[in-house]
């Protein structure tokens, strides 16, 4: 099975973003919900080059929940994005319109 391997799933809200993504980085997030046995359902993938926090609070409110995680570099970022892409189903099966950008 897939994983994406981030920390979450948290709500997503600007206050619980400000909670967990304290650190101004690149990195990468995953949207979407719990079923109510917890498993985590992704909907959609994307990631920062520059600032997590920030590019997470332009999702709130389309979206439940997110899981994110931290990268070294734009590059790390999206080499994580495009295998989390294509490991969870890429536009047939996520929200995603088009594959990632190289950064």
């Amino acid at each position: 099975m897939a994983s994406l391997n981030m920390e979450g799933p948290f709500t997503l809200s600007t206050k619980e973003i400000d909670s967990v993504v304290t650190e101004t980085s690149a990195g990468n997030y995953a949207l979407g919900y719990s079923k109510a046995d917890g498993t985590f359902i992704v909907k959609y993938v994307g990631r920062s080059d520059t600032d997590l926090n920030a590019r997470l609070k332009d999702w709130v409110g389309d979206y439940k929940q997110f899981k994110a995680s931290y990268a070294n570099s734009a590059q790390e970022a999206y080499k994580k994005e495009l295998k989390n892409f294509n490991d969870f189903g890429g536009t047939e099966k996520l929200d995603n319109e088009n594959i990632p950008d190289k950064p």
